[in-house]
């Protein structure tokens, strides 16, 4: 059974950055938090907490240490808080998504009804919404984008993980709902390479599989454009969760990974799959 990883699996610009943002400030002791989880892996969490950095709700009960914003972002009153508190923030944001919560202060500031584009329960879209001072939409897909009000300014930003298809949709609806739309193509382009990486991948074998967080945006859009693709897709988060009965039959397997899964994961997997193959081949 031949096995193909993904040239971009795995933690991507951001990711890196926050969770050695994160593992170093572990390294130095104190008091340390993470404002949420510091990025969609639940593993690299409990690595952290076990190195005594825990992940808080909020920043309600501390008066004293350090606390790290996770890759996600924070909405503009936590992060006030954190400032009000004179907690010693490191923000370990990643680098889109700030550009994104930049976009919609300005939109907002300059009269336009703000429409991001994404999941409205997710951390990093509740906290780009929470830098709008007028009116702001979220909207998951241009069906949703069909039921917005008529308004006169539109700004279109994206949460960083959508799919450019998706983004484009709403566009489109919102052009029937505006006299004048500004668009920010807000959507990481990491995230954009590893979906068109996994389309052709999938296409290329006869089964996926797909590693990362449940909680991972990208990874849960990475198995969905895989499956629609290639039927015999499966979301796994550890080696563990291998099933051997998914590879009968199979010749050629294909591997991809979320933005936020660490390399050792991936090498477990690899190495599961290899040991199950040379279980078949005995």
């Amino acid at each position: 059974m031949k096995i193909i990883l993904a040239k971009q699996a795995g933690f991507c610009f951001g990711v890196k950055r926050a969770t050695q943002i994160a593992f170093e400030a572990a390294g130095k002791g104190g008091k340390t938090f993470t404002l949420g989880p510091i990025i969609h892996s639940p593993q690299v969490v409990q690595k952290l907490e076990e190195m005594g950095v825990k992940a808080l709700e909020n920043v309600a009960g501390m008066d004293e240490g350090t606390i790290i914003i996770r890759s996600h972002g924070a909405a503009s009153d936590e992060l006030e808080e954190a400032v009000r508190k004179q907690l010693d923030i490191l923000d370990a944001t990643c680098p889109f998504v700030k550009k994104a919560q930049e976009h919609v202060k300005n939109l907002s500031n300059s009269g336009y009804d703000v429409v991001v584009v994404g999941d409205a329960d997710h951390p990093e879209v509740q906290g780009i919404v929470s830098y709008a001072t007028g009116k702001v939409y979220v909207v998951a897909s241009g069906e949703e984008a069909v039921n917005l009000p008529k308004m006169g300014k539109i700004g279109v930003v994206a949460q960083t993980t959508q799919s450019f298809e998706n983004l484009r949709h709403v566009v489109d609806a919102c052009l029937v709902k505006g006299g004048e739309i500004r668009v920010f193509h807000t959507i990481c382009d990491a995230t954009a390479v590893r979906q068109e990486e996994a389309k052709k991948l999938a296409s290329q074998v006869d089964c996926m599989v797909v590693i990362g967080g449940y909680n991972s945006a990208n990874t849960k859009r990475l198995a969905e454009v895989s499956a629609e693709i290639q039927p015999r897709t499966h979301h796994i988060e550890m080696a563990q969760q291998l099933d051997p009965a998914w590879f009968e039959g199979v010749k050629i397997v294909g591997i991809t990974a979320g933005a936020s899964t660490p390399k050792w994961i991936i090498d477990e997997v690899l190495e599961q799959i290899e040991s199950i193959a040379k279980d078949k081949n005995r």
